[in-house]
């Protein structure tokens, strides 16, 4: 244990002061987390080499964060409000699979790679989109609402991509594995009609945990993680379980504790596991490959943005609102990394797509933010806002 402490120890250092630096910068953290990865990484100083142990601490942070999510989200009550999160990312995963058949037939691409540029460009991330939302006041907002419920399907849609995956690498796919996936993804989505913005029942055990802390802490991870095995059993990601189960604890009164106990291990979760991107960022690589790279995570990035931004304006958000939303989904996400590691472990792509997958969904979370930033003072002077 002791060959850990100084590690992390300096992990926390370096963390402090980018923190400091991007206050100052009036930035989000989260870029903080991933550079701090990038400078301790096998790749710089290699005081870290192991990035898959960190990697499986830190989605730990993933379903905090989704579980806090679902404690915060209203649910629509009026089929009004549900089409459009549904008919947004179908118009966006259409859009995307379009550009990718239009790369592919300049650049004489196979199915696999289309595919996987289409992932790359439907997937974002909740971690870095929800905390923009929350930093700019959007998360009740109709634009915040309609996005995170976007988001929120594309949780959904995770499993499905990754058994086509599975099928394009030849390997068998139990049909009741599949049929459970699907039947839970139809289950969730009729839970979440059900109970909408209605206060569930209430335990009375439950008021005895208001002032033992200890109990408070241990309930809300068995309820976090729990929810989370379960939608993995069923061959959901976990994500999925943890925000049902926020969903439904934000409304229990008798749990009203349960975000102030349980925030502290959020932050730190969520931060190991955006370190764990920085550590997969390879800057020899990046170095031989730059303009390659760069140029490809511009390609993401602007696509990204113009297919949000119409998929927005098709469902009637004022121009300024669906710019806005264009820059909050101009990233790829956590996902993005997964199915390409799915895919490369599979061997259906070869090793340098793989770096170029990781490095480019690396620096679309760098720099989302500053993309976000530089979209919001355009609007500001475009539209006098």
């Amino acid at each position: 244990m002791n060959h850990m402490l100084l590690p992390l120890s300096i992990l926390c250092l370096i963390i402090l002061l980018l923190i400091f630096l991007l206050k100052k910068l009036r930035q989000p953290y989260l870029a903080a987390y991933i550079l701090a990865g990038v400078l301790l990484g096998p790749h710089v100083t290699g005081m870290f080499t192991n990035t898959e142990q960190i990697a499986q601490v830190g989605e730990l942070g993933v379903l905090l964060l989704m579980f806090f999510l679902g404690m915060e989200i209203d649910i629509p009550d009026r089929k009004a409000l549900l089409l459009p999160p549904l008919i947004g990312q179908g118009v966006k995963t259409a859009l995307s699979f379009v550009f990718a058949l239009l790369v592919a037939w300049l650049m004489q691409w196979n199915w696999p790679a289309i595919i996987l540029l289409t992932v790359l460009l439907t997937f974002n991330s909740t971690a870095v989109v929800s905390d923009l939302l929350r930093r700019n006041g959007l998360l009740q907002a109709p634009i915040g609402r309609t996005v995170l419920n976007m988001l929120l399907l594309q949780d959904i849609m995770l499993a499905p991509v990754l058994t086509l995956f599975q099928l394009m690498g030849h390997q068998q796919v139990a049909a009741g594995k599949l049929l459970s996936a699907i039947a839970g993804s139809v289950l969730i989505f009729l839970l979440l009609r059900a109970i909408r913005n209605r206060n569930l029942f209430q335990l009375p055990f439950l008021k005895e945990m208001d002032q033992d802390h200890d109990l408070q802490v241990f309930m809300g991870a068995v309820i976090c993680l729990g929810f989370a095995v379960l939608a993995s059993a069923i061959g959901l990601s976990g994500p999925v379980g943890s925000f049902a189960a926020g969903i439904f604890i934000g409304r229990m009164r008798a749990f009203h504790w349960l975000e102030k106990v349980l925030q502290p291990f959020r932050v730190f979760f969520v931060a190991l596991y955006f370190v764990s991107v920085g550590l997969m960022i390879d800057l020899a690589y990046l170095k031989t490959h730059y303009l390659l790279v760069f140029t490809i995570t511009m390609v993401v990035m602007c696509s990204n943005s113009l297919f949000s931004a119409l998929t927005f304006r098709l469902l009637r958000f004022p121009w300024h609102s669906s710019f806005q939303a264009g820059a909050l989904l101009s990233q790829t996400g956590e996902f993005g990394i997964l199915a390409a590691s799915v895919a490369f472990s599979m061997g259906i792509i070869e090793e340098p797509v793989f770096k170029i997958c990781v490095v480019v969904t690396g620096l679309s979370l760098l720099l989302s933010t500053v993309w976000t930033s530089l979209v919001a003072r355009w609007l500001r002077g475009h539209y006098r806002l």
